[in-house]
C-alpha cells in the first residue's frame, strides 16, 4: 500500500489534495478542511513538504491538532477519516474530507471571525456573497424565476463580446445597484447560464460552457 501513498504524492497539490509539513496553527488546517468540504472534498497529507518530500509527522499531537481544527474551528464540525501510512520508516497521516451536502461550512480565523472558504486548484480562497447566495437559492424547492430586462440582456451581450466581467464592472457599467447586480448574477449562476471564476485577487463571471448563444 506504500505505492498508493506514493502515487498520491506524485500528483502534487491540486483541487482535492494538499500537503502539510507540520501543523503549527489548527485554524489554518480548519481553512483547508472547510475548503475541501465546501468544494469537491479532498485529502490532506501530513508529514509531506510542498515539494513532495516525505518527512513524516513528529507525534500524535498532529492528529489532535486536526481534530481541534475540525471540531473547534470549523462550523458545523467537519467529519473526516484518518489513515496512517509508513513510508521509508516515516509516518504520513492521510486526512480524508468528504464533500458536504450542507454548504456553507465556516472556518474561524485568528480574529475569531467565521469565514467561508472554497478550494480552487491548490489554493483555499474566500467565497464571495454571490456564491453564498447561489448555495442558499439551490436549497429552495421552488424554481428560479428571472425577469428578462435590459439589465439581463446587457450582461449577456457584454459577456459575448468581452468574455468576463467583475461584479463592480457590471453594476457600474449597467448603472444599477450592487444588490441588483448580485441578484442577476445569482439567478444566472443557478440557471447555469453564467460561471463564477475565482482567482487569488479577483472574482470574474463568464458565460457557461453549456450556454447556447443562439
Amino acid at each position: 500500500m506504500v505505492s498508493y501513498i506514493r502515487k498520491l504524492i506524485e500528483q502534487g497539490e491540486h483541487q482535492q489534495l494538499d500537503f502539510k509539513f507540520c501543523i503549527t496553527d489548527a485554524r489554518k488546517i480548519a481553512r483547508t478542511l472547510v475548503a475541501f468540504s465546501n468544494t469537491d472534498g479532498g485529502k490532506l497529507l501530513l508529514g509531506i513538504k510542498d515539494n513532495g518530500a516525505v518527512v513524516g509527522v513528529k507525534s500524535e499531537e498532529e492528529f489532535y491538532m486536526v481534530e481541534a481544527a475540525a471540531q473547534m474551528y470549523s462550523r458545523p464540525p467537519i467529519q473526516f477519516k484518518t489513515y496512517k501510512w509508513e513510508v521509508n520508516g516515516k509516518t504520513v497521516l492521510e486526512i480524508t474530507v468528504p464533500k458536504s451536502d450542507k454548504r456553507p461550512r465556516y472556518a474561524q480565523n485568528k480574529d475569531g471571525k467565521w469565514l467561508v472558504y472554497i478550494r480552487v486548484n491548490d489554493q483555499n480562497l474566500l467565497a464571495n456573497n454571490v456564491l453564498l447566495k447561489v448555495w442558499q437559492r439551490k436549497k429552495r424547492k421552488k424554481g428560479v424565476y428571472v425577469k428578462y430586462t435590459d439589465k439581463e440582456k446587457f450582461l449577456l451581450e457584454y459577456l459575448q463580446k468581452n468574455s468576463t466581467i467583475t461584479l463592480s464592472k457590471f453594476y457600474r457599467t449597467a448603472q444599477i445597484s450592487k444588490q441588483q447586480a448580485e441578484k442577476i448574477l445569482v439567478n444566472f449562476v443557478v440557471l447555469n447560464i453564467i460561471e463564477i471564476v475565482f482567482t487569488e485577487k479577483l472574482t470574474f463571471y463568464k458565460l457557461s460552457k453549456n450556454y447556447n448563444i443562439e
